[in-house]
């Protein structure tokens, strides 16, 4: 998953949106680590599960790591400024975008993650013309 992270990472322009799904444990926190790690962050990569959002400026982008996992009603995503963090100047990572689909919008790049018998399944998706972009620089 930080291998995958980590070809990700060069990739990303403010205004960028990636969208990560997958089961519990499937790895979406350690793919995120690994887009932070290439860029050069060094500190601790932790799931935002309570705070809802983690800001971190890296490699000259502001990137936002949301976790949406406790999230009960969308509309709760109004109260942390949802809308200021996807006003295009950052880089928004969102796990469980699910549950806040309504105040989302769709992302540039949709990233599924299943566990199998063997590892992990990896899904990438490209929704935009600009996320189709980043999916062929791969």
């Amino acid at each position: 998953m930080e291998a995958i992270g980590a070809r990700l990472a060069p990739l990303l322009h403010p205004g960028d949106r990636v969208f990560f799904s997958g089961d519990l444990g499937a790895g979406k926190t350690t793919l995120i680590r690994g887009i932070l790690r290439a860029l050069g962050y060094t500190g601790p990569v932790k799931s935002p599960t309570f705070t809802l959002v983690e800001s971190y400026t890296v490699a000259a982008l502001e990137l936002y790591h949301f976790d949406l996992y406790r999230l009960e009603e969308p509309e709760e995503l109004e109260a942390i400024g949802i809308r200021d963090y996807m006003d295009g100047c950052g880089v928004c990572l969102v796990e469980w975008p699910e549950r806040g689909k309504q105040m989302l919008g769709v992302p540039d790049v949709e990233v599924v993650i299943t566990i199998t018998d063997d590892g992990r399944g990896l899904r990438l998706s490209g929704r935009t013309d600009r996320g189709q972009q980043m999916l062929a620089g791969l």
